[in-house]
């Protein structure tokens, strides 16, 4: 049976990976696929890893907003409220994108999980 990308990571979390190491790796992760796909547009087949690329970060991004909606979640509430509005966010251009696929329109969602992973990893570069 097929897991999924977030169960496989969460698995890996528990033996390996603090949460924030973890979130930051999948970030990078849906960002590496997102600008592969920007990096191929051209390129046959495309269609379908850019669905498969924007599916996986709209997964990832839907576990963010499930945890930051948990009781057990101790970040202060306006961290969490900023942090549900990008989500939101993130999930209408996903949309966008979905429905109309034009290149410059991955540099969003890119440059978000970027960013995010970067103060993640403390990695601000």
């Amino acid at each position: 049976m097929s897991r999924s990308p977030i169960s496989a990571y969460q698995n890996v979390q528990k033996e390996t990976m603090d949460g924030r190491d973890l979130e930051a790796h999948v970030l990078f992760k849906a960002m590496a696929k997102l600008q592969e796909c920007q990096n191929a547009w051209e390129d046959p087949g495309l269609i379908i890893r850019l669905d498969e690329a924007l599916r996986y970060n709209q997964r990832l991004w839907t576990f963010f907003q499930a945890e930051l909606t948990e009781e057990s979640n101790h970040l202060p509430f306006s961290i969490k409220q900023d942090l549900l509005n990008l989500a939101k966010f993130v999930d209408r251009h996903t949309f966008e994108v979905m429905a109309d696929p034009v290149k410059s329109k991955l540099d969003v969602l890119i440059n978000i999980n970027r960013n995010i992973a970067e103060g993640l990893s403390g990695n601000t570069g």
